[in-house]
């Protein structure tokens, strides 16, 4: 069963016209578009670079540099003045969860401010009674809620199975937590669960109690909620057609041109390739498998591992290894500083697999050239990670830095010498930088100053030589990338704290995270991430540019266009 990731806040995306086009020479259906007279930054070197005029031929990037020089080349294109503003590579998303976003058009949002109105308990249980009685759901079935936060509820604790019930006792109800790693059941969905005062906790998981009782709490943390989210899939995999269009709408309304499935079952894997066949792909869509049928793909002739087929592919396979820091189940060294759910000694968060079944996964899939993305966020669990590659490496008598590109998901808080580790065997970390807003108050309280100060260490990471992307994790946080450079820029948390100064990168490598960067995590960097000749034309059109604004107001930026191998995938209503 796979780790699900729930959070998201949907935004219309509008079909209108960016800007109007300058008169054009030839018809406006001509094969070949040059964009001038605004800000082109083509994230092809180590430094900020523009350039006049980028011209576009049946979807490929065929010139980059002067304008008039473009004009005397391509003198039948499409001109399309950009009136000043700021022209990018299109964004490519290093880690969100594709499906779970469209999953999420049908359950109850339960986000807390900004991203959602909840404020406390009693606001979800409101929610959860109008989603039933709008909704007309009869008596007895499932009812799905995502995102709430007890960190941010007035009361500061988890819901509990006796809150649902004062509501929703004739529906079986589970409510997924922020960090998609946890969730609460009500009395009749622990029931339909198997669940009882006699359950004992998984490996890897814990099925909580009531404080100095054997009573369940209806909290189910890592493992422990697996059969709950297996039913969920279950119940919402019928609707996957109908919100995919949708969600696409979504991902391009946020400038993203490639975006990415973070935890895919076989027959989601089916059902993508099912709708790429049928010519429904706007943009492109990278999926991770799951580690769960890691060695039964590897087997299947009909799946091929990182060859796009119709604007999807499967890149490489995904592993769980450890929980979520807000939720207090990620794996450290050191203990939490605060009391953790289901925990009275030593509480320093949960493995999710053991050590030798980590080494297993790597061995396998090393001996395939089969790419690994590791969902890693406690810096035990980077350990962890260390050795299985070490162990599959030496086992299989490779070398130890072979470019594989093993990806460390998330990486939040791997130490220094650990980053060293990562320059040293070619892995990559991606970071998860809007945790320094959302949770970086929260991770102060929990970790300490000096462990929160060092969460997603892009600069660090940099300075070493390594190439960090930074990603929303959505349904986690929302798909937005421009929210996601502001937060790697600035690391201001929602008190206003600045949560690691000397972590906050600059705007042009925060942009390098989210283009030529994420290209290179996918081994696209020939064909995507920057504006170059011979690569796909992949843009976005901004309003600001994110390099000469004031860095706090960098969030306030508008996509105004995306463009997709030189077609026009969303365009924002002046």
């Amino acid at each position: 069963m796979k780790k699900i990731f729930l959070l998201i806040t949907l935004s219309a995306a509008v079909l209108s016209c960016v800007s109007k086009k300058a008169q054009s020479k030839v018809s406006s259906k001509s094969d070949t578009q040059l964009y001038f007279n605004g800000e082109i930054l083509t994230m092809h070197s180590e430094k900020p670079e523009y350039v006049e005029a980028v011209v576009v031929e049946k979807g490929k990037i065929v010139f980059v540099g002067k304008q008039n020089e473009a004009q005397s080349q391509y003198a039948n294109a499409e001109e399309i003045d950009l009136k000043g503003h700021t022209l990018l590579p299109g964004f490519i998303d290093p880690h969100s969860h594709f499906g779970m976003v469209s999953n999420t058009m049908g359950q109850v949002d339960l986000n807390p401010e900004p991203v959602g109105e909840v404020k406390n308990i009693d606001d979800i249980l409101q929610k959860l009674k109008n989603f039933k009685e709008e909704n007309k759901i009869a008596e007895g079935e499932w009812i799905y809620g995502w995102g709430y936060d007890e960190s941010q509820l007035l009361e500061k604790r988890h819901p509990s199975k006796n809150d649902i019930d004062k509501v929703l006792r004739n529906n079986p109800v589970y409510l997924q937590h922020t960090s998609g790693h946890m969730g609460v059941a009500n009395s009749l969905a622990l029931k339909e669960l198997k669940l009882d005062e006699k359950s004992t906790s998984p490996q890897g998981g814990t099925i909580d109690r009531f404080t100095n009782t054997n009573e369940l709490s209806g909290l189910l943390q890592e493992t422990a909620m697996y059969p709950a989210m297996r039913i969920m899939l279950e119940k919402l995999a019928s609707k996957q057609g109908q919100f995919f269009d949708k969600t696409q709408e979504y991902y391009a309304s946020n400038g993203i041109t490639t975006a990415q499935d973070g935890m895919t079952t076989r027959d989601a894997i089916q059902f993508f390739q099912s709708q790429a066949d049928a010519g429904k792909f706007k943009i492109d869509l990278i999926a991770l498998a799951g580690y769960d049928e890691l060695e039964i793909n590897l087997r299947d002739n009909g799946l091929k591992f990182k060859n796009y087929k119709n604007g999807f592919k499967v890149q490489g396979t995904k592993i769980v290894a450890d929980g979520s820091p807000q939720g207090k189940t990620a794996f450290f060294s050191k203990p939490f500083l605060t009391q953790v759910p289901g925990c009275v000694h030593d509480c320093r968060g949960l493995p999710s697999l053991t050590q030798d079944a980590i080494n297993k996964l790597f061995l396998v899939a090393y001996e395939k050239e089969n790419q690994l993305f590791i969902h890693c966020n406690g810096d035990a669990t980077v350990d962890m990670i260390i050795q299985a590659h070490v162990y599959a490496c030496q086992s299989l008598k490779q070398a130890l830095d072979k470019d594989r590109r093993t990806i460390i998901i998330h990486a939040q808080f791997a130490r220094q010498d650990q980053l060293e580790t990562f320059v040293k065997y070619k892995m990559q970390p991606s970071f998860f930088t809007n945790h320094a807003y959302f949770w970086g108050d929260v991770h102060v309280k929990n970790l300490g100053k000096d462990r929160a100060d060092f969460l997603s260490p892009m600069v660090s990471a940099a300075r070493l030589g390594l190439k960090p992307t930074n990603h929303s994790d959505a349904t986690v946080t929302p798909i937005n990338p421009i929210f996601s450079i502001w937060t790697a820029v600035n690391r201001v948390s929602r008190s206003g704290a600045i949560i690691g100064k000397g972590e906050r990168t600059t705007p042009y490598d925060a942009i390098k995270a989210i283009t030529i960067n994420s290209a290179y995590e996918f081994f696209e960097e020939d064909s995507k991430g920057s504006i170059s000749a011979g690569k796909i034309a992949d843009f976005v059109i901004l309003d600001k540019n994110p390099l000469t604004v004031n860095p706090m107001e960098i969030r306030n930026i508008s996509i105004l266009e995306t463009i997709k191998s030189g077609k026009s995938v969303y365009l924002k209503l002046k």
